[in-house]
């Protein structure tokens, strides 16, 4: 079994910042990529920021220069550092991972994740 534990959401007002953390744990082979997702309220999930094992990493538009997304591969862990938040960053942020388990193969599995607010 895989899980996805996402920590560090919260409510905080604009301009401000939070880091999120999501952590990988269970029959973990290995992990190829990790990114981070949101869903606002009545919108599509959208890709925020992804990262290679390697450390090559992307970013939607909205939050290119304001966000920064790194690994420890040591710990099977992702973090996002968001700064200069704003309000239309609100959303539920998800994790996810496309990694090998030891016996089930290839897949890719998504955090239950975690709420941002920021206030204007």
């Amino acid at each position: 079994q895989v899980q996805l534990v996402e920590s560090g959401g919260g409510l905080v007002q604009a301009g401000g910042s939070l880091r999120l953390s999501c952590a990988a744990s269970g029959d973990i082979f290995n992990i190829n990529g990790m990114g981070w997702y949101r869903q606002a309220p009545g919108k599509q999930r959208e890709l925020v920021a992804t990262i290679t094992s390697g450390g090559y990493t992307g970013y939607g538009d909205s939050v290119k220069g304001r966000f920064t997304i790194s690994r420890d591969n040591a710990k099977n862990t992702v973090y996002l550092q968001m700064n200069s938040l704003k309000p239309e960053d609100t959303a539920v942020y998800y994790c996810n991972a496309d990694l090998w388990r030891a016996q089930m193969g290839r897949g890719t599995y998504w955090g239950q994740g975690t709420q941002v607010t920021v206030s204007s």
